[in-house]
This record gives structure tokens, C-alpha cells and sequence, in this order.
């Protein structure tokens, strides 16, 4: 028998096929990757409510800023500031960007006594939103202690948000191995679950709890609130300008000098081009490599280390600059991914995937995290 080709139980067009001749593998190119919450990690613990509370606290201001539209001369002693709170009689303070020092002799309400030149340092004029710092109090020898002067914490919360998906099988189709699938139910469980994991991830970015009813009802849903609804401190609008080291590196500034210490900086692909682009002015290349490597993965600033995290997920326009240790996503106690049986009624199988989860995001609003936004995608 001469060579055809075809395999022996293949008759042509008179007889079927024996079995369909596929790959024993299945092309899945929808994406279902979740970096960030690669990266965020496992929860240290679990929510124990629908309503998961936290608090967040903040040391005492030791800045505030001069509070005149003509400013002051050289020679004012009386100063009128945005947070009289923030000085004590004693205190000596410095305006940013001055060499005077200036020491606190009296304090009503917002307005403020100073001598003027301390030390011998020369007087300036100051103006209008002008930062003034505390450099130190001088407590008198011998003086009574000072009343207590603290922050009151602050409770925050975010709620749980359901996510579930459906799988339902005939019995037949349960039974046989079909285009290199040999469990189907089990295959389609897996891939939903792909799906609620994306899902989940989507949510942690852009999520946003209702404004009235958050709780949730039989008949309201209950949502979470994410990223970009929580981070309101640390704000850049970039104005519709393409992002460089220079609008970068001025929101990380802006983070910290809040307080916060960003180690991940999580984007699109857009604008991770951009940051990777960051070093073709210096970019070398070398006789004896065959490869080119055009690419950051770690960004190192002058406030820090960050990660960079490509992220699908993420507005084009918009950049994430987060403080991994101060977030998790935690399920509801008991309610991480599982598959639920369902009760069947025929020739088929049917079963729930559902999981309930809640961020929880620390120092949101007060500078801990940073977004740019508005930025150029094209």
C-alpha cells in the first residue's frame, strides 16, 4: 500500500472521521492576569463583617502657612497663620525658603506674637502661603506641663462586594474528553474563576462604593470602594501633558512630603512605555550582547525603590504610586473563591463560584498613596 498521507482510519469523504483531530492544547488569549493583587498579596487577616472599619491616626503638625494677602515685612511681629493649633509659646520656626528663625511669644486663636530675628539671624518678609515649620519647642526650666494636644483617630471603612459566576454541564458533556479538554465542568470552573479574579483586580483599581445605601440591601447591591475612589491626599492632574522624569518624580515628591514612602508604581501599557523610555538617553550598547534591553522594572527616585507594575487594568491616563504595606484585599471570613454545589433537577450538573472580598487601603486620603491623573495616551 503506497504512501497517502492520511492516517489509516481516514476513508475520505464517504466515511466520517473516527475522533476530531485536534492539539492536546487549548489557545486562551482573553488576559486574566492580576499583577496588582500579585503584588499586594496575601491578606493578614480577614474581613469579619460586610462593613469592614479601620482606623487611621496622624502625629501632630509641626507646619502651617502665612495667612495674609499682603503678606508681612521684615518687622511684623504679629503674624496671622492657616492652624494656630500647630505652635506652643516657645516654639521656634523657620519660613521655608528664609535664613530667619523667629521664636513664639504669644498665640491667640490663628494669630501668632514672634521676635523677630532670633539668634541674631536676619529678618525677611514672608508672604502670603508661605510655609512656616516648627524647628523645636524650648520649654522654660522649672514650667508646668503643657496641655495635651493630640489627633483624634479616624475610622474609615469600605463593604464587601460579592462576585460569583455560574457553571452548568449536561451529563454528557461531563463525561467525555472533548477538544483536549478531559474534565469539562472542571475546565469551565478554572476558567470562570480566571474571570472573577479579574474581575476582583478591576475592582481593587477602579471599584467605587455607592453614595447612599452602601450597605446594600435584597434589593440594593453592595459594591467596594477602590483605589482610585480612596486615594484623594496625594492628587497630580498632569493637564493632558505626556508623562517624563520630571512630572514623575514631582508626585512622588508629593507623596512624601505627606508622609507616604510609595514602593510601586503601577500603569498601563502606554505609560509604561514612557517610563521605560526614561533610559534611551543613557542607553549603551554592548559589542558582545545579542539582546537589547529597553525596559524598567524598577524605578529608583529620590523618595525611594519603586516596583513598576504593568497593570491592563489601569485608565491609560492614569498612574498609580502605592504603598504596598498599606493595602489588602481581604475576603469576608469564610467567603474566599469556592465552588458552591448546586441542587440539580435533570441530566446536567450545576454549580456557583462566589467569593466576597473588601479593600482596605490605609492613609488614602492623607497623602500615603498618589495618583496622576489626566495624563496624554497618545
Amino acid at each position: 500500500m503506497s504512501f497517502t498521507g492520511k492516517a489509516t482510519y481516514d476513508a475520505g469523504a464517504s466515511l466520517p472521521e473516527l475522533v476530531d483531530d485536534v492539539s492536546d492544547l487549548v489557545g486562551l488569549i482573553s488576559p486574566f492576569d492580576t499583577p496588582l493583587l500579585d503584588a499586594i498579596g496575601s491578606p493578614r487577616y480577614s474581613a469579619k463583617s460586610t462593613r469592614h472599619e479601620w482606623f487611621e491616626d496622624q502625629l501632630n503638625p509641626n507646619f502651617s502657612a502665612v495667612n495674609n494677602g499682603a503678606g508681612y515685612d521684615d518687622v511684623a511681629t504679629s503674624w496671622v497663620v492657616d492652624d494656630g493649633s500647630v505652635f506652643r509659646v516657645g516654639d521656634i520656626i523657620r519660613p521655608e525658603g528664609s535664613d530667619e528663625v523667629l521664636q513664639v511669644t504669644g498665640i491667640s486663636t490663628n494669630t501668632l506674637t514672634v521676635t523677630r530675628g532670633y539668634g541674631g539671624s536676619t529678618a525677611e518678609a514672608v508672604v502670603d502661603n508661605q510655609k512656616v515649620s516648627v524647628i523645636g519647642h524650648a520649654a522654660l526650666e522649672g514650667e508646668d506641663a503643657a496641655a495635651a494636644n493630640y489627633r483624634a483617630r479616624v475610622r474609615k471603612e469600605n463593604f464587601s462586594q460579592i462576585f460569583t459566576e455560574t457553571v452548568t454541564i449536561s451529563g454528557s458533556m461531563d463525561a467525555v474528553g472533548l477538544h483536549a479538554v478531559e474534565r469539562e465542568f472542571d475546565y469551565q470552573v478554572i476558567q470562570r474563576l480566571r474571570e472573577l479574579m479579574r474581575s476582583l483586580e478591576q475592582t481593587v483599581i477602579c471599584g467605587f462604593k455607592a453614595a447612599a445605601n452602601p450597605q446594600g440591601s435584597a434589593s440594593v447591591r453592595r459594591t467596594m470602594g477602590g483605589l482610585l475612589q480612596f486615594i484623594t491626599g496625594s492628587v497630580d492632574d498632569a493637564g493632558a501633558a505626556a508623562l517624563d522624569e520630571a512630572l514623575l518624580n514631582a508626585s512622588l515628591r508629593n507623596v512624601w512630603e505627606k508622609g507616604g514612602r510609595p514602593t510601586a508604581i503601577v500603569c498601563n501599557g502606554f505609560q509604561k512605555r514612557k517610563i521605560s523610555s526614561f533610559i534611551q538617553s543613557s542607553r549603551r550598547y554592548e559589542p558582545e550582547s545579542a539582546a537589547l534591553r529597553n525596559v524598567v522594572d524598577v524605578y529608583e527616585s529620590d523618595f525611594g525603590v519603586q516596583r513598576v507594575i504593568l497593570s491592563r487594568w489601569v485608565p491609560a491616563d492614569k498612574i498609580l504610586l502605592l504603598d504596598l504595606d498599606k493595602l489588602q484585599v481581604m475576603p469576608l471570613q469564610g467567603r474566599s473563591f469556592f465552588v458552591k454545589p448546586l441542587a440539580e433537577s435533570g441530566d446536567f450538573r450545576k454549580a456557583q463560584l462566589i467569593g466576597e472580598y473588601t479593600l482596605e487601603i490605609l492613609n488614602g486620603g492623607d497623602g500615603g498613596h498618589g495618583v496622576i491623573t489626566n495624563l496624554a495616551t497618545s
